[in-house]
């Protein structure tokens, strides 16, 4: 469902590449953190053997206990589905 954000300024025509340019700068950070976590991801994966899906099933599904390693592992796909949320919120939005 497409949202609609409103700012109020006395200079749109300044405004508007300002806000461009930063959306594009944080895109650009997203994408960056992006790459980190799923190299991350990888190094997990293959420490342990198993992807990253069958890591939650397992965890989820209390065959595994939760480690200081494997926290960090859970936390790691949440910052993943966190940034993919971020950038994806940013590859949508138009500024007009």
């Amino acid at each position: 469902m497409l949202q609609q954000l409103t700012i109020k300024t006395s200079n749109k025509a300044a405004l508007k590449p300002v806000l461009r340019s930063a959306m594009e700068g944080e895109k650009r950070m997203i994408a960056f953190g992006l790459q980190k976590s799923r190299l991350h991801l990888v190094d997990f994966e293959q420490q342990f053997s198993m992807s990253s899906a069958e890591f939650e099933r397992r965890l989820n599904s209390g065959e595994l206990e939760e480690t200081v390693m494997l926290t960090d592992w859970r936390m790691e796909i949440e910052m993943l589905r966190l940034l993919e949320k971020q950038y994806e919120a940013l590859q949508e939005a138009r500024i007009d």
